[in-house]
């Protein structure tokens, strides 16, 4: 109920905004870039039959994608969306604290669409606070000034042709339904804007402190009430959990990366600690989610977005997974066995070179040690027989 009095409330507030924001999509809608590379994806006919012939890349409504086949279609399990630097054609190599960052033509795109929806977006939120910040009533959970960044994402995403598709078990997406606690691998920071457009419940992000910085995300995560993670910090630590309880046990649901921070290739990495501990401590179910080619669409060194996110990027919603009864150590497990179940092999982990390295020299020492021993058992044995020889002399 406060939910829906805060969406009601939205509609009253932020009007001009919301019209803004779709005028702008609709402009966008001539001005769309072709991908720069098509995705290879591998896809089965039974699936194939069950979609639809064209699936439209740019709407402010999330696009599902479902088939009456119990096997999911693969709409961006891609193999080969990543771009080589040559093929990305850079026009500009910035240098900064983290490096060399790649900006295409397509880049520059990407550049403009923010250009024109970020002071628009930022807008929309001082107007929500100015509003709801001195009446906690009206807005206790923040909904609103988070649904100005949904917005925001879905027209940005639709601007530069990166709207993805979802499949999967779409029930605990609905407004109304839950508190889960949502998590999935990270790849970009893509990923932000996608689960945004993607997820329709009210839900807070567990983000590392350091993106406060960052232009209206910082004031997306401070004014909404985000929660906010020094791994530095262990008294944040403990505010951080006391914070995810909370949310959780007032019927808002969490969004969390269990990684910890964005893979610079893509791959899933190790999990960190404690973000499972706060469903557990709730007894809220946990949603997996696999994301797919984020970051082949927006790579780690590049300073914006370098092709179109159409008919790679793609979202997989797995069903809730309960937590009463397992240990943290089993629902990790579990967590990661659903996110790899549905990302292209490309994102799946490497063997660790250390164990491979230490198998190889293991191995190598155990050949070199046996034919040692078949070496000093062969010289023993001539040694004795030569001294036989000798005695019978």
């Amino acid at each position: 109920m406060e939910y829906s009095r805060s969406r009601n409330f939205m509609y009253s507030s932020v009007p001009i905004v919301g019209v803004l924001l779709i005028v702008t999509a609709l402009i966008g809608e001539t001005s769309g870039f072709t991908p720069s590379q098509p995705c290879l994806t591998v896809r089965s006919a039974s699936v194939l039959d069950g979609l639809p012939q064209h699936i439209p890349s740019r709407s402010l409504q999330r696009l599902k994608v479902s088939s009456t086949n119990e096997e999911e279609p693969a709409v961006g399990l891609a193999t080969n969306c990543v771009l080589s630097d040559e093929e990305i054609a850079p026009l500009f190599r910035i240098k900064g604290s983290s490096g060399e960052k790649l900006l295409n033509l397509f880049g520059i795109w990407g550049i403009i669409v923010s250009a024109i929806t970020c002071p628009i977006w930022s807008l929309a939120m001082y107007l929500v606070n100015a509003v709801c910040s001195n009446n906690d009533k009206l807005d206790p959970n923040r909904a609103v000034y988070d649904y100005t960044g949904k917005v925001w994402s879905r027209v940005w995403l639709s601007l530069t042709n990166s709207y993805p598709t979802i499949s999967g078990d779409l029930r605990s997406l609905e407004e109304g339904t839950g508190p889960y606690l949502y998590v999935a691998n990270h790849a970009s920071w893509l990923d932000i804007p996608v689960l945004c457009c993607v997820l329709d419940p009210v839900f807070k992000f567990i983000s590392k402190a350091e993106l406060i910085s960052t232009p209206c995300i910082g004031q997306q995560l401070t004014g909404g009430k985000h929660i906010l993670i020094d791994r530095e910090d262990r008294r944040s630590q403990l505010r951080t959990f006391k914070e995810g309880v909370n949310w959780l046990s007032n019927g808002v649901s969490l969004m969390a990366f269990p990684e910890g921070k964005r893979s610079p290739d893509g791959r899933l990495m190790e999990f960190k600690g404690g973000v499972f501990s706060m469903a557990v401590r709730s007894k809220i179910p946990i949603v997996p989610i696999s994301i797919s080619n984020t970051h082949a669409v927006f790579p780690s060194n590049a300073a914006f977005p370098v092709q179109t996110g159409s008919g790679k990027l793609h979202v997989h919603v797995h069903p809730p997974i309960d937590v009463e009864g397992r240990t943290e150590s089993e629902i990790a497990s579990l967590v990661r066995e659903n996110l790899l179940s549905k990302i292209p092999l490309s994102q799946h982990p490497l063997p660790k070179i250390e164990d491979e390295i230490i198998s190889v020299v293991e191995e190598e020492l155990a050949t070199k040690n046996s034919k040692q021993d078949k070496s000093i058992k062969g010289d023993s044995q001539q040694r004795v027989s030569t001294t036989e020889k000798g005695g019978v002399k």
